[in-house]
């Protein structure tokens, strides 16, 4: 195992994230591409013979994986966890259902935490959809959800890769511009960060997702629904019509033959164990109290 992990920090702006994660949080519902991806991520399910009975979440609400959470694990406990107190409240809200629901005779067993907030006892499956891209020292994280996670329990995650959006780059750098995007972690370099985190058999992979708008105003809308610029070599001044109107032109140009202007996003998808404690002939080990009920648990199961 390597001494450090492959990527220390990312070249990302901590400040404009939060200040897109405020934007966000004014939102009545998550990204439609979060939402899509984690019905996909959840197809992947099917593989992991492990039935959790505790979930975290990570970045539930924007992550947009509620439904196929409950869904795949009705009896789960599960754990929301979110970046901000005002993302917390719409993941307390989206859990309020009308007096007329069924849902309501579903005895679903929900709590929200924040980042901050100690999250009890160590959970069977840690899942993440869509945030890893937004998050300035990635190992750190990984670090930490590998510590969240029971012996045998796994992580599952998505997000954007270095393939996202190469169409609007190169009309930026055409004309000159600064990039429209931070720069995304390669999934190569997420599998090393989570063996160096101390999981084990990683799996990684990704896909490409195009999707396509008739005028460079609904494609702009689309995009800042999914979040901003975070790159600390962006414009950060406020931007003239005149400049508006050029990328407009300069997006119009670059539609394809049925009109349409089409941008593609790459999105890696990850997952891995945390495996047992390896125990060496004359050595004493230490397990905490939590990681041996979540042990007997497992062995019950």
């Amino acid at each position: 195992m390597p001494d450090t992990p492959p990527i220390d920090q990312r070249q990302l702006d901590a400040v404009a994230v939060d200040a897109v994660l405020r934007r966000l949080a004014h939102r009545a519902s998550p990204p439609w591409l979060h939402t899509e991806v984690a019905r996909r991520m959840a197809e992947r399910l099917q593989i992991i013979r492990l039935q959790p009975v505790r979930i975290v979440d990570w970045w539930s609400f924007l992550g947009a994986s509620a439904e196929v959470l409950s869904q795949a694990y009705p009896d789960a406990h599960r754990v929301l966890v979110e970046p901000s107190a005002a993302l917390a409240q719409l993941s307390r809200d989206a859990q309020r259902t009308p007096w007329w629901s069924p849902k309501r005779w579903r005895k679903e067993s929900v709590e929200v935490k924040l980042e901050s907030d100690d999250l009890g006892e160590p959970a069977q499956l840690l899942w993440a959809n869509m945030m890893l891209h937004q998050i300035k020292d990635p190992p750190r994280l990984i670090s930490r959800w590998q510590k969240a996670i029971a012996a045998d329990g796994f992580v599952m995650f998505s997000c954007l890769g270095p393939g996202t959006l190469r169409e609007l780059r190169a009309i930026y750098a055409s004309v000159g511009w600064s990039d429209p995007t931070p720069a995304f972690v390669d999934m190569h370099d997420l599998g090393d960060m989570l063996v160096h985190a101390g999981f084990a058999d990683p799996v990684m992979d990704q896909e490409t997702i195009t999707l396509s708008w008739p005028t460079p105003q609904a494609m702009l809308d689309e995009l800042r629904s999914l979040g901003g610029n975070t790159a600390p070599g962006r414009f950060q001044a406020l931007r003239t019509p005149r400049w508006r109107a050029r990328l407009e032109q300069e997006l119009e140009a670059s539609s394809g033959p049925d009109g349409r202007i089409a941008m593609r996003f790459e999105v890696a998808y990850g997952h891995a164990f945390k495996a047992m404690p390896k125990v060496q002939a004359g050595q004493p080990t230490t397990v905490s109290l939590d990681e041996m009920r979540s042990l007997v648990r497992t062995r019950r199961r």
